[in-house]
């Protein structure tokens, strides 16, 4: 303590930060004997968390996983702050210890309560969006490997990119179309290393994005050390696993291959080759192997079928197959006489949508459909 209290004094630190969990006794005798806060592991992530938030709904998840670390620490907290001032304690000797912790209390419901709503929105945009039959993609992966620059490049809009931790704290879906068949592609929230168990949680409604997805493209940054790669692909397989989202197909990007030469990048691949699920090397920044990644998507996500119906020409039926363009890949439209033949690929759900609304509100006949392979 008196080392740390030196050193502390020596090179003007403001705070001093333990990759371990600090009870709070611990961090009020740190901060009397060195003159600055102390804070663990957990805090800094929160306040990184803090830092990078943009929207309302990662703001009141942040919030509610601070509230909820205070809640587990106020009572002893409390006790130390009415005993002497200490940095990281102030502001809290007048309360009354049952007094403070049921303000915290109702300040966390209240915020569950605005995330319950914001969720509820969230769902009904799922819905919407699986209404329009499209695959959906979760990009994942560690923090900073990458999934906004893939993200970026396989839609070619602009989200933030930054050679920095937590750029991206919200998930943005967007559409994207390879050989004519569409994907819902959406950027997700970084994994870390020993995430604590109440960010999963706060955060639970931005990683059920992956949990409803038909497919993960996991993003390794496989530029790093080979020992760096495997610790943090683990870390995402295990967080993965710890979501609910183990059963899904995954597709191993190994990004920035372009600061590697060609022996380091057979080097990485020999080494990941058992440990990451169906890997393919590329860089989302200069779009190599761009195609190979596309053909795997396609590959994993070949549950397409074939089919065909045939509906009377009405005005109806005519907004019938406009909406049809717009939501599969139409092979072929033919109009004979007073009826329109068309020859469309979906996936298999979406494709029982179609003839449900082909013979009910068109009467018309549809064709038994056939599996197609991407």
């Amino acid at each position: 303590m008196e080392e740390l209290a030196q050193l502390v004094k020596e090179t003007d630190t403001q705070k001093t930060i333990f990759d371990n969990p600090l009870k709070p006794v611990q961090a009020y005798n740190l901060a009397k004997a060195t003159g600055v806060e102390a804070i663990d592991r957990f805090q800094l992530i929160l306040e990184i968390f803090a830092r990078r938030a943009t929207t309302k709904e990662a703001k009141l998840q942040i919030q509610l996983a601070r509230l909820r670390y205070e809640l587990t620490h106020a009572k002893e907290k409390v006790r130390l702050a009415r005993m002497e001032e200490q940095p990281g304690f102030m502001g809290l000797g007048a309360y009354e210890v049952d007094v403070y912790y049921e303000t915290v209390k109702r300040q966390i419901q209240t915020i569950r309560e605005k995330l319950r709503k914001i969720r509820k929105k969230r769902v009904l945009h799922r819905q919407r969006r699986t209404e329009l039959g499209f695959s959906s993609i979760s990009l994942a992966g560690y923090t900073n490997a990458g999934k906004s620059s893939l993200f970026n490049a396989l839609t070619e809009e602009e989200v933030p990119v930054d050679d920095a931790l937590f750029t991206t704290l919200s998930t943005k879906t967007r559409l994207v179309e390879f050989s004519k068949k569409k994907f819902l592609l959406t950027d997700t929230v970084g994994f870390i290393d020993r995430l604590p168990l109440t960010l999963i949680e706060a955060f639970h409604s931005t990683l059920e994005e992956t949990i409803y997805s038909d497919l993960i493209l996991l993003v390794v940054d496989v530029s790093e050390p080979i020992s760096t790669i495997e610790k943090k692909l683990s870390c995402c397989l295990e967080t993965i696993e710890r979501i609910g989202a183990s059963g899904i197909p995954i597709i191993t990007a190994l990004n920035k291959i372009d600061l590697l030469t060609e022996k380091e990048i057979q080097q990485r691949l020999e080494s990941l080759r058992q440990r990451a699920p169906n890997p393919v090397s590329m860089s989302a920044l200069y779009k190599i192997n761009f195609d190979l990644v596309k053909q795997k998507i396609l590959k994993m996500l070949k549950n397409y079928v074939q089919a065909s119906f045939s509906i009377p020409l009405t005005s109806e039926s005519m907004s019938f197959i406009s909406w049809l363009f717009n939501r599969a890949d139409v092979h072929t439209t033919k109009y004979n006489g007073d009826f329109a033949h068309v020859i469309f690929e979906a996936i298999p759900w979406f494709a029982e949508k179609v003839k449900k609304r082909v013979e009910e509100e068109f009467n018309g006949k549809f064709m038994k459909a056939q599996i197609m392979k991407a």
